[in-house]
């Protein structure tokens, strides 16, 4: 379950009581009245079933909950009530189905922000690419594609296109165009400063057979990058972190932007081209799947509270 706690002006008390109050997945409701000051008003908290989170929190902010107070979801990890397992059965739907989109959009739009703890992440994702590339390390490799932060603005750029959040699609979207770069431009300098000192002696990247899938773009490369898609939107939506890291260990994104980088240096500009290509194709594949997976979601939850027929 949720807790949702809202801060209501005083004239609006009534009407959010009822709301909350004519939902059957709504428990343990609470009014703490004149407790509030910024704003000023009441304090009024309640349980609510994942299952009705979303008709909740709509009919708040129809009543201009959103812009005259406030409206805050925490999740619950434990609660013993029968009141509260009475409402869960209430609730139309299961909770693992359950997609909380205002949830959904909060979470991506933290994790999509362009900011320098992220764009250090992406830059030693892609140092540790390019080690991986330049040692024929395959480990090195699939290290770097934990530690890149990248599906966090792909999947906030899904959630925009679905939900037509204009302000989270620019956000996610500077966060790729200026990270990738910078990432590049980072990894470049490092790799040529190895080249100089003598630790890096690589010289064509031809030579490997250990890594040389990261270049090697083709229909396959598409389809797992829709899988991939897919699968982290799934695992984003219902928590399954587990689930998630296998996604960024399954795409060649981040790899490939390091490999383009060592082959560029090294003058295999073909070969940094395909890798280029590579990521490109990745980047799209998992947009695409992840705004299926949304789509699908969305239409399953329309269906499911207005049934046809």
């Amino acid at each position: 379950m949720l807790h949702l706690r809202v801060i209501a002006p005083t004239d609006l008390r009534d009407e959010v009581v009822a709301a909350l109050t004519d939902n059957p997945g709504v428990a343990h409701l609470v009014v703490h009245r004149d407790t509030a000051r910024d704003p000023v008003g009441d304090e009024i908290t309640a349980d609510v079933a994942r299952e009705s989170a979303n008709a909740v929190v709509n009919a708040l902010k129809a009543l201009g909950v959103k812009e005259r107070g406030a409206i805050t979801l925490d999740v619950i990890d434990t609660v013993l009530s029968t009141r509260a397992y009475r409402a869960e059965e209430k609730a139309a739907g299961d909770p693992a189905d359950a997609v909380v989109w205002d949830e959904l959009a909060g979470r991506t739009r933290e994790e999509s922000t362009l900011n320098v703890t992220f764009l250090m992440f992406l830059c030693l994702a892609c140092l540790i690419a390019a080690v991986g590339v330049v040692t024929d390390s395959p480990v090195t490799v699939v290290g770097a594609m934990v530690v890149g932060p990248e599906f966090g603005p792909l999947a906030a750029l899904a959630v925009a296109l679905v939900r037509r959040k204009t302000y989270l699609a620019r956000r996610a979207a500077l966060a790729l165009l200026v990270g990738f770069p910078v990432a590049m431009l980072v990894t470049a300098l490092g790799v040529l400063a190895g080249e100089a000192v003598g630790w890096i002696d690589l010289t064509s990247t031809r030579e490997l057979n250990e890594v040389d899938f990261i270049f090697q773009v083709g229909p396959l490369s598409f389809v797992v990058a829709l899988f991939a898609g897919a699968a982290g939107m799934l695992s984003l939506v219902s928590a399954k972190s587990a689930a998630l890291v296998g996604v960024f260990i399954s795409v060649t994104t981040v790899p490939a932007a390091g490999f383009a980088v060592v082959a560029a240096t090294v003058g295999d500009w073909d070969i940094a081209i395909k890798s280029a290509a590579q990521l490109a194709v990745n980047l799209l594949g998992i947009v695409l799947a992840a705004v299926l997976v949304l789509w699908v979601r969305g239409v399953a939850d329309r269906r499911h509270w207005h049934p046809v027929g």
